[in-house]
């Protein structure tokens, strides 16, 4: 199926993008020009900028390729789709317009990187990838309560995902914590299918953008809870309540829910970089005109390096800075 970008072609000098291009398996007896590791919006921008200035890129991609997006129902604010589009679909087009432009897969984890070798070693299990450059666009992972139950009831009334698991609370009464976008976006969507949605924040305002703001108000089975933290997620085999703290009052409190969706943001997904690179005092890591790391030759993007911003947009625009820079990189070291 051709991507009709409604300039017709004359106007844009190349053929419509085709979406069925076949993928490439990634090569262990090759060094590749550029190695990406991640697989969401700032990594797979990246793969589209190396590849179309003729580097030879690999993506290990991961078992569980596409980032956050692909926990994502709709998504607005990504310019080109007035409509809006979902999530999941929108990084399968994205693969789709990496693999046109010849980019490699490796569908699989990295497991080890060997940054203090040149040329750059990526392990998965135990195959080694070799590369000239590395971009590190691993992203972030979902931020837990650090209760006790939250762990016990994983997969048992226990969320980091409404799109994933929305389905099984249908005429239920359910909570999300949390008060930015994800949250009141994760409550929107909840608000379809549950009876009643309780919005918790430990705040006494939201984070979140005014436009969901506004959107949450439209839906009278949301309900929010401002100022109060969740103390303890109740029930042995299955959720039945969560535990109360108003942080005004000081008062504790039993609430009656079948589900809990926990949306309190990410931490940088640094575990394979964080004894070789340097991190900031968040725990990110710490770049230098954008893109660059503490190692020649190894660059970040996306969600992994930006604590301030965190969108999707701008996870693709670090990914092209990455890819520009990492090219930059391996002209002047020829």
């Amino acid at each position: 199926m051709a991507l009709d970008l409604g300039l017709g072609k004359q106007s844009i000098g190349f053929e419509s993008i085709r979406l069925s291009a076949p993928e490439k398996k990634g090569d262990p007896s090759k060094i590749y020009d550029v190695i990406i590791i991640g697989s969401g919006p700032a990594g797979f921008t990246a793969g589209i900028y190396a590849a179309r200035a003729g580097l030879d890129t690999l993506i290990v991609a991961g078992y569980s390729w596409g980032g956050q997006p692909m926990i994502t129902t709709l998504i607005e604010n990504y310019p080109g789709f007035p409509e809006g589009i979902n999530g999941p679909e929108l990084m399968d087009r994205m693969r789709k317009q990496v693999a046109r432009f010849g980019v490699e897969f490796v569908d699989a984890d990295a497991t080890k990187l060997e940054l203090s070798k040149r040329p750059f070693e990526v392990y998965v299990g135990e195959t080694i990838f070799r590369g000239k450059a590395i971009i590190i666009a691993t992203g972030a992972k979902h931020r837990e309560l650090g209760l006790e139950a939250e762990k016990r009831l994983l997969g048992r009334g226990v969320s980091y995902c409404a799109t994933c698991d929305g389905f099984f609370f249908k005429g239920l009464r359910v909570a999300v914590v949390g008060g930015g976008d994800a949250a009141l976006t994760d409550a929107i969507y909840l608000a379809s299918i549950a009876k009643e949605v309780y919005l918790i924040h430990r705040r006494d305002e939201f984070r979140a953008t005014k436009y969901l703001q506004n959107r949450i108000a439209e839906y009278p089975n949301i309900k929010p809870i401002m100022n109060t933290v969740v103390i303890d997620i109740l029930g042995e085999d299955k959720v039945t309540g969560i535990k109360l703290l108003n942080k005004a009052t000081g008062e504790e409190s039993i609430l009656n829910v079948d589900g809990v969706f926990i949306a309190i943001g990410y931490d940088p997904a640094v575990d394979l970089v964080k004894d070789q690179l340097e991190l900031t005092e968040n725990g990110f890591i710490k770049t230098y005109g954008f893109t660059k790391t503490s190692i020649d030759g190894v660059f970040a993007a996306g969600d992994v390096m930006d604590p301030r911003y965190q969108q999707l947009v701008t996870a693709a625009a670090f990914g092209a800075m990455a890819a520009m820079d990492a090219e930059e990189y391996l002209r002047s070291s020829e």
